[in-house]
């Protein structure tokens, strides 16, 4: 049986009385603050006050944990709006403000489809929410959605543990840089690179972001309508 489907102990009445939701707690507040690093057993268990051992009566093993983990997060994605196009724009705008909450989601997201329940509910709402189109173009499409915003907000993510580590942020790093870009560029070599970054647009995450789905779903929108 998966965990979902597993009944928690009874209740005990102890000094630090134990349940999923606690150890959940725990485990995501460690792992917002320091990252998927930090999530062990022995550390969710002195987090909360009791000894390893008594959370294997909830949890068998740390994968069943960062299971329980994402799925919690996905409790945080809730796709809203009328028709398809709202439906799979909130579903990437939430999908992207939950991994900016929690910076781990996003080494934990891709792959194989999650079966928790609250992941299972957000892929309900987002088919529903696809109303009659045929199958053989929901499937592409919530897919295209999907792999955008996991690459979107992996490269942010990156970004901001670059800054971490550097102690630079973007504008600094390319300053650092800049001298070089200009002696490459006086060779001539790469005259197309030199005029996307002497010329080209420069949005802030938000507007990259925007910018990048409003391609993805014009797309889905013009398959639907041939």
């Amino acid at each position: 049986m998966l965990v979902w489907e597993r009944e928690e102990p009874p209740s005990r009445p102890v000094p630090a009385p134990l349940s999923r939701e606690r150890i959940l707690g725990a485990a995501i507040g460690l792992a917002d603050v320091d990252g998927l690093e930090a999530v062990s057993l022995r550390k969710v268990a002195a987090v909360l006050g009791v000894g390893p051992m008594r959370l294997y009566g909830y949890i068998a093993t740390k994968e069943e944990l960062l299971d329980l983990m994402v799925d919690a997060v996905h409790a945080e994605i809730r796709p809203v709006g009328d028709g398809w196009r709202e439906a799979l724009h909130s579903l990437a705008e939430t999908t992207r403000q939950a991994a900016h909450r929690h910076e781990w989601f996003a080494d934990l997201i891709g792959g194989r489809p999650r079966l928790g329940p609250h992941a299972l509910a957000r892929g309900e709402a987002v088919l529903a929410a696809m109303g009659d189109i045929d199958l053989d173009i929901v499937v592409p499409a919530v897919d295209a959605v999907d792999a955008y915003v996991i690459g979107a907000v992996r490269r942010e993510i990156t970004e901001w543990r670059a800054e971490r580590a550097t102690g630079m942020d973007k504008r600094q790093w390319q300053a650092t840089f800049g001298p070089y870009l200009e002696r490459v560029f006086a060779t001539g070599r790469f005259p197309a690179l030199e005029s996307v970054v002497r010329d080209g647009p420069h949005p802030d995450p938000d507007e990259t972001f925007r910018t990048g789905l409003d391609f993805i779903l014009d797309g889905i929108e013009a398959r639907i309508s041939n």
